[in-house]
Order: C-alpha cells, then structure tokens, then sequence
C-alpha cells in the first residue's frame, strides 16, 4: 500500500527536506581535487547528526557510511574509501537523512575541478530528465507519464537510463512503496495521489546502460567504464502538480 500523508506528516517531511538541504550546503565547497571520499563522507555526517537528524543509510544491510559517494563509471552506492577526488572526474554524492520520524532523499552529481563539455552534459542532462519527469506529476496523473519524461529526455540526448536501480517511495522509510523506474510507458503505472511522497532519481550512462555490482555487493557501474550521472530529490504529489521538497 502507497502511504498518503496528513498535513502534519507533510509538514515533517518538509522539515525533513530542509534539514537535506542544509547538508548538500556544506558538500559543495569541499568537492575538490584531492579530498578522500571518505573525508566528504565524515564531513556530511558531522552535518547530519548536528541537525538533530540520523541516516538511515549508515548500517542498513550493512552500508558502511552514512551517505553513497559515486565516481565516474560508478553509478550508485559507492562506498566511501581513502580514494581522493581527481581533476575532471564526476562524483555523485547520494544523502538520506531522518528527521523526527521521517526521511528526505536527494543526489546531486558534481565536477571536480575542471572536467570535459561532455561530461558537464551529462550532468545538465540528467538533471534536466528529472525537472522533465516531476513536471508530469501531480494528482490524477500516471507514473508512467513520468517516467516516460524521463526515458525520452535521457535518450533524445543519446544517453542511456538505467533499468536495474530506480526510485521509490519515501516516509517514515527510505523506501516505501511504489518503485519508480525511471523508463517507461505514459498512461500506465500508479494512479498518483495528492500526499504520495516520492523519490525520483534518474540515473544516466553516457555509454551502455547495463550495470555492474563490484565484490563488494554495494558498488553498482556502468558495463562498458562510462560516466554516470545521478540526479534526485523527494517530491510530494499536490492537486495540481508536485512540491519538491529538497531543491
């Protein structure tokens, strides 16, 4: 069953979603050449647990660190390490906080340093294939209208989507239901609801869109060693549209 939130539960996950917003406030002005990934991870963490707030991610089937931090090829649930940011690499940074009894989700790919045109399309790119999803999401709407969004802007570009992670509810959990892929049919899927909680994430390749799980179980990348870019926030369904509550 897809929760639907009261106006006090939706009161708490904005909460939640500003809490978020505070953290991604500190990430930026650290991603550079030659910080470890692990360093960036201790830093969100002091951030996270100065507000009062938990991450869920820190332990959860035994993720060791509280945020995923992805890097290049790496696509989702890099685990941070003594590994340092290089000049011209991506790195995807993957935060889920917990505030009062509720969850905010959100990803933001950045440059380090100076990177390509090529890769700074992607990133703009994916971005823009989330902004093109949440604009088909409202009440009354399908999530497949989304998803198809999704699917059209990353391929028109001449990327690749992802098919093996995707989205997902969101609450009083990190995930809840529904799945959210982020390829698809429009007209099918969920029948979305005003207070549905979602969180929408497109993952984009610029080569193959197959994917890989390293040894350690977590590591997910691209097949063929292209960039990826990931794009994510928590987005509340509303009568006539969505409030997207991590922007």
């Amino acid at each position: 069953m897809i929760p639907i939130r009261n106006a006090a539960e939706i009161q708490k996950m904005r909460e939640a979603g500003a809490a978020l917003k505070e953290v991604f406030g500190v990430v930026a002005p650290l991603v550079a050449p030659g910080i470890t990934t692990l360093e960036l991870n201790a830093e969100i963490e002091k951030k996270i647990f100065s507000l009062g707030a938990t991450a869920p991610c820190k332990g959860f089937e035994g993720y060791p660190a509280a945020a995923c931090i992805s890097v290049d090829d790496v696509v989702v649930h890099g685990i941070p390490s003594f590994r340092r940011l290089a000049e011209g690499e991506i790195v995807s940074v993957d935060i889920v906080l917990k505030l009062n009894g509720y969850c905010a989700d959100a990803t933001r790919t950045y440059a380090v340093g100076k990177v390509s045109d090529e890769k700074l399309r992607l990133i703009e790119v994916t971005r823009r294939c989330f902004f093109n999803g949440v604009s088909r999401i409202r009440a009354g709407a399908r999530l497949g209208d989304a998803q198809s969004a999704i699917q059209l802007t990353a391929e028109l570009a001449g990327y690749g989507v992802v098919r093996a992670m995707e989205g997902h509810g969101i609450g009083k959990n990190m995930h809840e239901e529904p799945s959210v892929p982020n390829h698809g049919h429009a007209g099918t899927g969920v029948l979305l609801k005003a207070g549905m909680c979602l969180a929408v994430e497109p993952m984009i390749t610029m080569g193959d869109w197959r994917v890989k799980i390293d040894g350690d179980g977590w590591t997910c990348r691209t097949v063929d060693g292209s960039p990826a870019a990931h794009y994510e926030n928590t987005v509340l369904v509303t009568a006539d549209g969505c409030e997207i509550l991590t922007e």
